[in-house]
């Protein structure tokens, strides 16, 4: 218990001495140990966890604690007011007072339902914590380096570095104390911070569009907010269920259940920024690229799908799982197709979140155990990879002043470091034998299984167009202008760390993922389905798995010895006219000299946002709001 509390407790008190430290070595030092601390904190936990054996669950009086939770709450919700009454949004205002107030009136009528404890850690929450904690360690440490570049670079933005940096690990703190949380009001209380912080982080430049795209992500997750609010209401007074794990559990043999079950899923897919509530994350990206790696791979979105896979055993074979499966897929689909337009790094990396997002989401609506294990390995191999390419692309940002894909041509060669880890990412990204794939595979076996032939054609065209636009990204890295120079590496050490630390993950679980399958995965769908998991990996398929990581190494090796010993002949490249020499310039039919430009096939008029952002959106939106009507209304 004294980890758990370390670990809920510890990372705002950092915030709170990063917050008032001032720029330099005594900050630095300040968030490199806390950063440690949480790793190290992280990894006894689940060493000890894993040595008990079985789930393990605290506190079951926790009256004070209530207590002060609900005038933080409150405390929360002027912070909303204040905000949304400065900047005259106010429809933020009557969101938070529809999603807080409700929760404290029960709680201060003692309504609220009592029983069961408050805190619960399984092999879930250990996966959870190995996410937040290391990736959310490694993205805090990133960031020292990286804000005074920011600064340095964006000199119009007043400098809040310290405020900015006290927020990644207020972030943190809430997320930890989400994952450890059973009781219903207690993830409630959680969930709202990680809204707030979010909202503090997007909107951190302070200019126009930061804070109308700040103000978007808070009146979405304060809509979901109200939805988990309400569920909270109606399993409390009516169902007398206090905690996550006993409405699920009772989700078996009582229909009343289908009513909260569907308000938290409504509120997972806001927070999982699933259409239609996906701009609010596309809208995020205009924050320095440390909350961009944060919110898209340790906490918030992390936060929606997490909420769902603790769901997925009651929405198998009723209209909720339906409404989340039909969102999930359609998102993965029409997401993956959006991306393919986007020239703008972050950008793709946004859509391709929100596209991986809605895979994970359809996994957990199927809720059969190979949907829900293909859902929990997505989660980790998305986290690793997803924050390694954001990262990767704000130290691209911070050495050539872009991070345009286009501007990235020849990348190997102009900052080869920097190329190497992102193509690394892609690969995780997309590529045999790294987990994303696998993940897949076990996806698309989970939709055939369940006979959902929509996930499946929703699957393989999402695929496709995921390998489109990953493969267009790859190809700008490694195409190479005779004669690029490279670039100074200005990258700073705590960057590199982190870096490389995330390059070793990915590498590391693509070669470990059956070990991590079956030291957390397995155990945690024993304990979910009160069965026995059939091994979901045969033999065959680790062998083949091995036969594709052994030829990524043994082809260069087998070309480099085929081609030894031989001159290397320099060949210019075809133009649309007659080359210079220069591999530059080219003189056209006319007699001009032209300049050669390689671009991408970007295809705006087919999948840009003009053409199917919107349409997706409305139809995103007509599909959840009548599968819940059906659902809740089934349900009463």
């Amino acid at each position: 218990m004294e980890m758990i509390a370390t670990l809920m407790v510890f990372p705002f008190l950092a915030a709170l001495l990063i917050a008032l430290a001032k720029p330099g070595k005594l900050r630095d030092g300040l968030i490199y140990c806390s950063s440690f601390v949480i790793v190290a904190t992280v990894l006894l936990l689940c060493v000890s966890s894993l040595q008990g054996g079985g789930t393990q669950s605290y506190l079951l009086e926790t009256q004070m604690l209530d207590e002060f939770f609900m005038v933080v709450e409150l405390g929360l919700m002027g912070l909303v007011f204040y905000y949304g009454i400065r900047y005259k949004r106010w429809i933020v205002l009557l969101l938070s007072a529809a999603g807080t107030l409700p929760v404290v009136w029960m709680e201060a009528a003692g309504l609220s339902a009592e029983g069961g404890e408050h805190i619960l850690v399984d092999h879930l929450t250990l996966i959870m914590c190995l996410v937040v904690g290391i990736v959310g360690a490694l993205i805090c440490v990133y960031a020292v380096g990286y804000i005074k570049d920011y600064h340095k670079h964006h000199t119009e933005y007043k400098d809040r570095s310290s405020f900015f940096l006290s927020m990644l690990f207020v972030f943190m703190g809430a997320m930890f104390g989400l994952i450890f949380s059973s009781n219903l009001t207690w993830i409630y209380f959680f969930w709202e911070i990680t809204t707030l912080c979010s909202f503090l982080l997007i909107g951190y430049t302070q200019t126009e569009e930061a804070v109308n795209n700040s103000f978007r992500a808070l009146w979405m997750n304060l809509l979901g907010g109200m939805g988990f609010s309400f569920a909270i209401l109606y399993s409390s007074i009516a169902l007398h269920i206090a905690n996550l794990q006993d409405l699920v559990a009772a989700s078996a043999g009582n229909g009343a259940v289908i009513v909260p079950v569907t308000l938290l899923a409504f509120a997972a897919l806001t927070k999982s920024a699933q259409m239609p509530f996906s701009r609010w994350l596309l809208g995020a990206m205009v924050a320095p690229t440390p909350t961009s790696a944060l919110l898209h791979s340790a906490t918030m979105v992390k936060a929606g799908v997490y909420l769902l896979i603790r769901l997925a055993p009651s929405l198998h074979g009723n209209l909720v799982g339906v409404m989340v499966t039909c969102i999930g897929g359609f998102t993965f689909f029409a997401a993956s197709l959006l991306a393919i337009s986007q020239s703008d790094g972050k950008k793709v990396l946004a859509y391709s979140t929100i596209s991986n997002l809605g895979l994970i989401t359809a996994c957990a609506g199927v809720g059969l155990q190979e949907a829900v294990w293909a859902a929990t390995l997505l989660l980790v191999f998305h986290a690793v990879s997803k924050s390694l390419l954001f990262l990767s692309v704000g130290a691209v940002e911070n050495s050539t002043g872009s991070r345009n894909i286009e501007d990235m041509h020849g990348l190997i060669v102009r900052l080869p470091k920097l190329a190497f880890v992102m193509i690394v990412g892609i690969c995780g990204m997309f590529l045999a034998p790294f987990g994303m794939l696998i993940s897949k595979w076990a996806a698309l076996k989970a939709f055939v299984d369940s006979k959902s032939v929509w996930l499946v054609v929703f699957l393989v065209f999402g695929s496709a167009s995921t390998l489109f636009y990953w493969g267009k990204w790859l190809g700008k890295l490694v195409a190479v202008i005779h004669r690029s120079e490279q670039l100074k590496d200005t990258v700073r050490k705590s960057e590199k760390c982190s870096l490389y630390t995330l390059t070793f993950l990915v590498i590391a679980l693509c070669i470990l993922f059956p070990v991590f399958s079956g030291v957390f995965v397995e155990p945690f769908l024993s304990q979910m389905f009160n069965t026995t998991v059939v091994a979901l990996i045969s033999g065959s398929d680790i062998n083949a798995m091995l036969l594709m990581l052994c030829m990524i190494v043994i082809l260069p090796v087998m070309v480099n010895l085929l081609t030894f010993g031989k001159e290397n002949k320099m060949v210019i490249s075809y133009m649309a006219g007659v080359n210079r020499g220069d591999d530059r310039t080219f003189v056209d039919s006319f007699g001009q000299e032209k300049s050669m430009y390689l671009a991408n096939w970007y295809m705006d008029e087919y999948f840009g946002e003009k053409k199917l952002l919107k349409p997706s959106l409305v139809l995103a939106s007509a599909i959840m709001v009548i599968l819940m009507i059906l659902a809740i209304g089934g349900a009463i």
